[in-house]
C-alpha cells in the first residue's frame, strides 16, 4: 500500500522560509517521478515543482528561483525548500507520486497516481 506523508507546513511571515517533507512507503520510490502541488481555497490544484527518477527538475513560473525540489532516495523522502515566501503561496500543499513522463514535466495533476493528505502553508503579509 502506497503511503505519502507530508510534514513541515506552518505559518510564516512574508519573506520567510519553510521546508516541506514527504515520506514515501509501499512502492519503489527511487524509480518514480514525484511532485508537489498546491491548492488554495476556491482555486484549482496547481503544480508547483516536479522531479524525475534521475533528479531532473521542473518548476511553475510562479515559484521559479524561490522554491527548490529535491529527493533523497536512501530515505524515500521528497523535499520542497520554499524561500522568499509570499502571501499568494498560501495553500494546502500536496505530495504526489508516479506521474509518468509527461505528468511530472508539465505538472499535470490528472496524471498523478498517488497523493498525500496535504500540509497547510500560510504566509502572512
Amino acid at each position: 500500500q502506497v503511503q505519502l506523508v507530508e510534514s513541515g507546513g506552518g505559518s510564516v511571515q512574508s519573506g520567510g522560509s519553510l521546508r516541506l517533507s514527504c515520506a514515501a512507503s509501499g512502492y519503489t520510490y527511487s524509480s518514480h517521478s514525484m511532485a508537489w502541488f498546491r491548492q488554495a481555497p476556491g482555486k484549482e490544484r496547481e503544480g508547483v515543482a516536479g522531479i524525475d527518477s534521475d533528479g531532473r527538475t521542473t518548476y511553475a513560473d510562479s515559484v521559479q528561483g524561490r522554491f527548490t525540489i529535491s529527493r533523497d532516495n536512501a530515505k524515500n523522502t521528497l523535499y520542497l525548500q520554499m524561500n522568499s515566501l509570499k502571501a499568494e503561496d498560501t495553500a494546502m500543499y500536496y505530495c504526489a507520486a508516479d506521474l509518468g513522463r509527461l505528468g511530472w514535466w508539465f505538472l499535470l495533476h490528472t496524471y498523478v497516481n498517488y497523493w498525500g493528505q496535504g500540509t497547510q502553508v500560510t504566509v502572512s503579509s
